[in-house]
């Protein structure tokens, strides 16, 4: 099973990831940022990637500190959980609509990392949720994983739908690129033999 479990701490937030790259999608999510535990509940059950993220931040300022810390404790947790990258496919990509919106999400477990990140979003809050956050979460997502990730809003009217897509299509592209092959078991999928 590939798994791990990291735990951040910091003056401004306390976060614990356990992840199973090799799960069915169960998750138990507490960030003290709803919408954001709504967004993570969509990379677990569209990746099959079991999560329990626990996080405590400083919310009394804003959720700037707590989203993006959880980002970069997620991302910690994939790159230790996935190791050396051998068997696994490497991209992975999806398009996800909900309604009116469609995102397309495309991934590379390059080992450098890059964020191409353009949504539109129509407004800039969800509910109490800064859409800006979204950038940030990924940003420190990205780093941390160390992949190449593309993420475009294709369309879309309603933000929660826009954000929505994305979030999925993140789940679905990383569910294939983190697939094992096996038609090249224990091979690393790169020509450098390394990633």
């Amino acid at each position: 099973m590939r798994t791990a479990e990291i735990t951040r701490n910091t003056n401004e937030t306390r976060i614990r990831v356990a992840i199973n790259l090799d799960g069915t999608g169960q998750q138990k999510l507490d960030t003290g940022v709803p919408f954001l535990d709504h967004m993570l509940d969509q990379i677990a059950r569209h990746g099959l990637i079991d999560l329990d993220i626990q996080a405590e931040g400083d919310l009394h300022i804003d959720a700037h500190h707590t989203v993006e810390d959880v980002g970069i404790t997620l991302g910690q947790a994939i790159a230790q959980a996935v190791g050396n990258k051998a068997g696994i496919r490497r991209y992975g990509h999806a398009y996800v609509p909900l309604d009116e919106a469609l995102s397309r999400v495309v991934v590379d477990f390059s080992g450098r990392p890059g964020l191409q990140f353009h949504v539109p979003f129509t407004r800039a809050r969800i509910g109490d949720f800064d859409v800006d956050l979204t950038q940030e979460f990924f940003q420190g997502l990205v780093n941390h994983a160390q992949i190449t990730l593309h993420i475009d809003n294709l369309r879309g009217i309603n933000a929660h739908h826009q954000c929505e897509t994305v979030f999925k299509a993140c789940g679905r592209a990383l569910r294939m690129a983190l697939e094992l092959d096996p038609r090249s078991a224990g091979v690393v999928p790169s020509t450098k033999g390394v990633l």
